[in-house]
């Protein structure tokens, strides 16, 4: 699985970051993290709002934090 983390470096970007890589790691998924903190590429993306979420080259989610669950459940569906 190919996870991008879209965000500038802020904290809600790290809190988004530490909540998929826990989710990553409690559903036992390989997967290779990048992270996007240009803001073109990231405009690229359709992205208007940061920290966003890009799983397998889909937006799965932006402008937000989720819970750790949240982001399990987005991971499992795939």
């Amino acid at each position: 699985m190919d996870i991008k983390i879209l965000g500038t470096g802020c904290a809600n970007c790290d809190s988004l970051e530490k909540a998929t890589q826990a989710a990553v790691s409690e559903l036992a998924i390989d997967a290779q993290f990048e992270k996007v903190t240009d803001p073109g590429e990231i405009a690229s993306w359709g992205v208007m709002s940061t920290p966003a979420l890009v799983v397998d080259d889909e937006v799965v989610l932006s402008g937000r934090v989720p819970s750790q669950d949240e982001v399990a459940a987005l991971l499992a569906d795939r």
